[in-house]
């Protein structure tokens, strides 16, 4: 029982995959991957160089600049929402990512949220969907209970657009109270203030534990311009609301050092002083191993076409150390892997959409197609969930998958009452859970397999994701149901009512395919980020050590006592 058994899986690619396949699919992927490399460049360049040298020229650094001061050398920022607001126009203007930067990073050795307002879109103005974005990193690192590091520079609300960011359920006001939720639940909280704080950018930090401020920063409610106007005084905002008034007479701040660089120097010194990670004692002597197969040839491995099938384990062996895995309940409801690997030397859950076909257990003679959910896989990631609950271990979700079962013998096999149950598990889970989109995530699948709607604390997407209901094509022939007959083909012999049945349908595929693009989905924060495939395994690196960085703040049980020894055991030989 004690014995956790990991085994090797995978293989070399060239034995299952031939160097003229995996290069067209790598070449294809690469394209792909240009457009996001492209797209991030656009978003970090901000408002351009113009904008920049408007921030310098004030002795001030970007956010990013800050956000490159603030982490430790040679290591990487994990941004989320960078394309929030892609491809959207609010008159004239543009607010790549928003206007703020959100992102984890690793800091004195521990990972923390670090949230910085874009000073080079509108002075670090909240467009409609910043207040969601910030919030969206402060849920993470509420879930996580990793510190939270304000970098504010902030005008307040973009006036222009005030109705679509400032009222409803998740307005700006919000932010504040997300604010005092991590208050209550301990999570650290430091602030820098750096520059205009106005009105909301004024109360963001004040919440905070540790609050710093360089000379020419300054929190107010109301700016210099407004109190002019109202009450005919002339006065600066500096005078209003600067360190001189809030360290020294209010209180409001704690700190006020002469610029960003010993701002930032000063916030690193704040966060040394936090409790250490405690990933390696929860790594238990072993250490971070590489997978024996490279995450690199996932980009090859995984074909951009939905259509096209690859091998599950083949990823999986690419993301787990040393592609040592346990599959748990291996005989049932084989449309589905479940099972336990490590990932930077801690144990992690994964389960994944087989691809291609498998065996039916209802037919002993037939096979069936896997990246659907039948009744077997439904109520086996359902009971590893579970135990994945009950043992504290971190479950990361991997789709491919085109949805539920349908028809007169899935209703037969109480799909429905299978699937309710995997939504409640999902629904009541406390442990880190994670999703990735590697491909397909259709329909009611998605739900299931821990969509965004079930507040995982992440969940990533590919180039080649597609979230939808369902395809395109699917849903023109579903529109134009009545006017096909039972091989889809068009039933009137009238040519203008027939080119024009064939325009409506045309005209819902391409509008279905075009809603399917991440970036869509990124830029409503239906999604959190959009990643390479071959950066998965650092994502997951990051994620799986924030998960296990703070004690006492979830159940994690040692590998002795876990569930899912009795579940591996009651299951041996049942199918």
């Amino acid at each position: 029982m004690t014995h956790v058994p990991l085994r090797p899986i995978g293989r070399p690619r060239a034995a299952f995959l031939d160097d003229l396949v995996y290069e067209e699919q790598r070449a294809e992927q690469a394209a792909l991957e240009a457009r996001l490399e492209e797209r991030r460049a656009d978003v970090r360049a901000g408002w351009g160089e113009k904008y920049v040298d408007r921030v310098h020229k004030k002795g001030k650094l970007t956010a990013r600049e800050r956000v490159d001061a603030l982490k430790d050398p040679g290591t990487r920022i994990f941004e989320i929402g960078t394309f929030v607001n892609h491809d959207r126009q609010f008159g004239k203007l543009r607010s790549p990512g928003a206007g703020v930067v959100t992102a984890f990073a690793t800091v004195e050795g521990r990972h923390v949220m670090l949230i910085a307002n874009d000073n080079t879109v509108a002075s670090g103005a909240w467009w409609p969907m910043t207040p969601e974005k910030i919030q969206r990193a402060q849920r993470m690192a509420l879930e996580l209970k990793v510190p939270v590091v304000y970098l504010v520079d902030c005008s307040g609300l973009f006036l222009p657009e005030q109705s679509r960011s400032f009222g409803g359920a998740r307005g700006a006001g919000h932010i504040f109270k997300m604010n005092s939720l991590l208050s209550q639940a301990g999570v650290p909280q430091i602030a820098g203030v750096l520059g205009d704080c106005i009105a909301g950018g004024g109360y963001m930090p004040i919440i905070s534990d540790r609050v710093y401020m360089t000379e020419q920063a300054y929190m107010v409610i109301a700016g210099a311009a407004l109190i002019k106007g109202a009450k005919s005084q002339k006065i600066t905002s500096l005078d209003i609301g600067g360190p001189e008034v809030h360290v020294h007479a209010s209180g409001c701040a704690d700190v006020r050092v002469p610029d960003d660089e010993t701002l930032l120097a000063c916030i690193r010194r704040e966060v040394a002083r936090l409790p250490s990670s405690a990933v390696d004692y929860y790594r238990g002597g072993v250490g971070a191993v590489d997978p024996a197969q490279p995450a690199r040839e996932l980009g090859g491995i995984v074909p951009a076409d939905a259509r096209q099938v690859y091998d599950a384990e083949e990823v999986l062996a690419r993301l787990v150390d040393q592609g040592l895995f346990w599959e748990v309940m291996p005989d049932i409801g084989r449309e589905m892997i479940c099972g336990i690997g490590r990932v930077s030397g801690l144990y992690t859950a994964f389960v994944i959409n087989r691809q291609g076909l498998v065996e039916d257990p209802e037919h002993d003679k037939r096979k069936r197609p896997a990246g659907i959910l039948y009744r077997g896989g439904i109520a086996k990631i359902s009971a590893f969930s579970r135990a994945c609950e009950s043992d504290g271990i971190p479950l990361v979700w991997l789709q491919d998958i085109a949805g539920f079962d349908i028809g007169a013998e899935a209703e037969r096999h109480g799909l429905l009452a299978y699937g309710s149950n995997l939504i409640y598990t999902n629904s009541e889970k406390k442990s880190p859970v994670f999703t990735i989109l590697l491909r397909k995530a259709s329909g009611a699948g998605y739900y299931a397999m821990a969509g965004l709607p079930y507040d995982p604390v992440v969940q990533l997407s590919t180039p080649i994701s597609r979230l939808s209901v369902m395809e395109g094509r699917t849903l023109a022939i579903a529109t134009y149901n009545t006017k096909l007959d039972d091989d889809f083909e068009i039933v009137t012999e009238d040519p203008e009512e027939r080119a024009a049945i064939e325009q409506g349908m045309q005209d819902v595929e391409q509008r279905i395919e075009a809603d399917m693009d991440p970036y869509v989905a990124a830029s409503r924060l239906d999604t959190d980020e959009i990643v390479r495939l071959d950066e998965l395994r650092p994502w997951l690196e990051a994620l799986i050590e924030m998960s296990y960085q703070g004690i006492g703040a979830r159940r994690v049980k040692n590998a002795r006592i876990w569930s899912m020894h009795d579940l591996h055991e009651l299951t041996q030989g049942l199918r």
